[in-house]
């Protein structure tokens, strides 16, 4: 096991098994078809992300350096979390963006009954550390252990 510190964004403890882009994540194209067309285990539809195309999403350990595209990411994420169809957690490499942000925050004070820790700052060596599959563990205080 290892382990990584990051700076909190949204508080929460999760377990889940993580899946990973080193490209920047557009939540717009890669959660759409979730939302607008049903599809609860939220399949990545960002046919020009090869790292998730076509990967479960909800439920999952999103582990990517940054978000990129469009300026509706945020509102794309709190959505994704008013519907119960958003990643497990968010571990950002980098700093998170203010548009995804602002969604996690709004959902974490907005939606009810719904928790999706965000931590960023993590740092390259994790994103190059960590595989699909793995088992993360986000703690309260922005530690992210991390199991094959």
């Amino acid at each position: 096991m290892k382990q990584f510190k990051g700076r909190v964004v949204t508080p929460g403890t999760v377990t889940a098994k993580a899946v990973v882009t080193t490209q920047g994540f557009n939540t717009l194209a890669s959660l759409q078809s979730a939302l607008q067309f049903g599809d609860k285990t939220a399949k990545c539809g960002d046919q020009n992300n090869a790292d998730l195309y076509g990967k479960q999403l909800a439920g999952a350990a999103l582990c990517l350096p940054q978000t990129i595209g469009s300026t509706t990411g945020g509102l794309v994420l709190y959505c994704a979390c008013a519907m119960k169809r958003q990643p497990a957690c968010m571990l950002f490499a980098n700093h998170i963006d203010s548009l995804a942000a602002a969604g996690a925050v709004l959902a974490d004070v907005w939606v009810d009954e719904v928790t999706m820790p965000v931590i960023d700052c993590l740092g390259d060596e994790f994103l190059n550390y960590v595989k699909d599959g793995m088992t993360i563990t986000v703690q309260q205080d922005g530690t992210v252990c991390v199991e094959e």
